[in-house]
């Protein structure tokens, strides 16, 4: 197998490096490079490049593409169980499987992920608190280990390593293959109740009031808002609407094509200024009102994917995502100080969102268990940014507080140890299926999951 030489990063352009990178389109070449490798080989997978930092980028080794490994195999419709490689995205199971009135159980913010990554990373979306993370929905893995051979793992086979590589960032070996669980839809549209808030305790009592009734609920945040404001939004709660409920015009199941836009290079200045992002925050606030819309899934779920490489606006610098959990006992008391510390700070973050979370998924390093994590993206400088981080961290940490590793840039190891209690039965896990620590990326080296 060729690999090619290539800069990469996350998609946060936070770190970016020379990096190796080999495309895989079937399991005999991956299996070949396995077995034929010298014990200091390394190796990490990459689907589409949507983990925010450098989970996806090699520790002095080589990245393997997995985009290649893009076939359906089965789908039963009876039960909605599909069985695909690694590489089939969440947007090529929409496009298949939306028409027939089949979608995705659960989603992250958007659609360009493979379910590789999806299980390497457990992603989550805007239904946690009520069905909890991706992994729920797998029913099996085929995982490539580090000696060559290929295991399927699920909740009855081979538990341990089911659970290890469930948010396990790659790290327990290669995913070529699995079976998951669609949820049945009646159409493409949601029944969504938007209501204004004027500060984050009237934002946590919203969530408190709504949550059990919606399958969706999400609050955008202004994050330029401070003193009596601190913390206001627009809170988002909505169901999947039936058929008597979406006007009789066209197909129900048919998915919005988004106005379209490219960013077509990178500017070499920010565009998402404290300014512009205070402009904007102040006309989305605006020009919500408190009411109940039918919206399509498109717009509800993927409302970035309509400005393709989105990314770019934050100039050549990037961003880091910083994603924080807190515990339903302390979103109260830490949402506010984190809130707090990144309005002093000035640092404009476009994107603000809060989320309820429901119970972990069993994944040895599950990301979220009852309560609400807030993500918000921060324009990268590194003589600041990483300060800013360390103080951020400290507060989580003060609430039992967590990072999510697919938005990460740069935890310590020392942060990671203290957020992840079950991190040492990981590394066991690790151990008996990577003795010789073949699958790491430069996030695992950074946190200590890796040598």
């Amino acid at each position: 197998m060729i690999a090619r030489q290539q800069r990469l990063s996350g998609w946060g352009g936070v770190p970016v490096e020379s990096c190796r990178v080999a495309r895989i389109a079937s399991r005999g070449p991956v299996v070949e490079m396995i077995t034929t490798a010298t014990p200091a080989d390394r190796l990490i997978g990459r689907g589409l490049g949507r983990a925010y930092g450098d989970s996806a980028l090699p520790a002095d080794g080589v990245v393997a593409d997995c985009t290649g490994l893009d076939r359906f195999i089965a789908f039963d419709s009876a039960s909605g169980l599909v069985t695909c490689e690694a590489g089939v995205s969440f947007a090529d199971i929409i496009a298949v499987f939306l028409p027939r009135g089949w979608f995705v159980p659960t989603t992250p913010g958007t659609k360009f992920v493979t379910v590789g990554g999806a299980i390497a990373a457990d992603v989550h979306g805007k239904n946690h608190h009520r069905v909890g993370s991706f992994g729920n929905f797998v029913e099996w893995i085929d995982l490539l280990i580090a000696d060559g051979s290929i295991v399927r793992c699920s909740r009855h086979a081979e538990p341990e390593l089911f659970f290890a590589t469930l948010g396990g960032m790659g790290l327990t070996g290669l995913v070529l293959a699995a079976a998951f669980r669609l949820v049945k839809v009646e159409t493409a549209s949601l029944r969504v109740r938007y209501r204004k808030t004027p500060d984050l305790a009237a934002t946590l009592a919203a969530f408190d009031a709504g949550d059990a009734g919606c399958q969706h609920s999400v609050a955008w945040i202004d994050s330029l808002a401070g003193g009596a404001a601190l913390g206001r939004s627009v809170v988002m709660q909505g169901n999947p609407a039936t058929l008597a409920e979406v006007p009789s015009r066209g197909d129900p199941l048919r998915l919005a094509v988004p106005w379209s836009k490219a960013i077509p290079f990178t500017p070499p200045l920010s565009l998402l200024s404290p300014l512009a992002v205070k402009a904007f925050n102040a006309a989305f606030y605006g020009l919500h009102a408190d009411n109940e819309k039918i919206v399509n899934i498109e717009s509800f779920f993927y409302p970035l994917d309509a400005v393709r490489h989105w990314n770019r606006l934050y100039g050549p610098r990037g961003f880091v995502q910083y994603q924080a959990f807190f515990p339903r006992a302390e979103s109260a008391a830490g949402l506010p100080r984190l809130l707090e510390a990144v309005v002093q700070s000035g640092a404009a973050s476009f994107l603000a969102v809060l989320k309820s979370c429901g119970a972990a998924d069993g994944g040895l390093l599950s990301y979220l268990e009852p309560g609400h994590t807030l993500a918000l993206d921060i324009p990268y400088h590194p003589r600041s940014v990483p300060d800013l981080c360390r103080r951020l961290d400290r507060i989580l940490l003060d609430h039992g507080g967590r990072l999510y590793l697919a938005k990460d840039s740069l935890m310590s190891a020392a942060t990671f140890r203290a957020m992840y209690p079950r991190m040492d039965e990981f590394l066991a896990v690790k151990r008996r299926v990577d003795p010789e620590g073949r699958f790491v990326s430069a996030q695992a080296r950074r946190v200590g999951l890796a040598s």
